[in-house]
């Protein structure tokens, strides 16, 4: 083995580590929430020695960080699956389904994603929200021309994660998928349709 493949070795070893060890972070919040989430609790559960996670992550906010990303990526994915580029109230609101649909569908992801600390110095969580504030953009771009974007993305993005957490929370009903597609449905028609002196 020469040296450039003992190198090359070593790199992927580690890289695949991380993968590792971020899964087991996964399914740990699966089971038990962001309480059980520790660096030892996620090494036990990686199988690897408790300073392990140390040569990837700094502390417990730089393994919720590679989680995080790992979720607003896959958050990314999901909403452009349901319209890449939405421009209707009912392609939007597609998308907005889709958002919260991922939330009930991963909530401990969907938390550490949103309510965890998370490392601010995390280039890869940076770079992956930035990923959805420009799909959001986009979005608001396209369906309503001529508005301010960035503040009416602040506002899609706030109506649809707010009833993403009042559905994870049971304060509204998510106990079949037709009825929270309808209730979103209309909270994103009401956007679209008001009245003129309110927009």
């Amino acid at each position: 083995m020469t040296r450039l493949d003992h190198t090359v070795a070593l790199v992927s070893g580690r890289a695949a580590d991380s993968t590792r060890l971020i899964r087991a972070a996964r399914e740990l919040l699966e089971e038990d929430g962001s309480a059980g989430l520790s660096l030892r609790a996620v090494a036990r559960s990686a199988g690897v020695s408790a300073t392990a996670p140390y040569r990837h992550f700094a502390d417990r906010d730089a393994l919720v960080s590679a989680v995080a990303a790992e979720g607003y990526r896959e958050l990314t994915e999901h909403l452009t699956a349901a319209h890449p580029s939405p421009s209707t109230p009912d392609e939007l609101t597609a998308v907005a389904v889709a958002y919260v649909r991922f939330a009930l569908d991963h909530p401990a992801l969907f938390r550490a994603m949103f309510a965890e600390p998370c490392d601010p110095t995390s280039e890869e969580r940076v770079a992956a929200t930035a990923a959805i504030n420009t799909y959001v953009q986009g979005i608001v771009r396209s369906a309503f021309p001529g508005r301010d974007a960035a503040a009416l993305s602040i506002t899609v993005w706030a109506l649809v994660h707010g009833l993403a957490f009042l559905y994870l929370d049971g304060k509204l009903d998510a106990s079949a998928p037709d009825v929270v597609a309808r209730q979103i449905g209309a909270a994103v028609r009401v956007l679209f349709t008001a009245p003129p002196a309110m927009q």
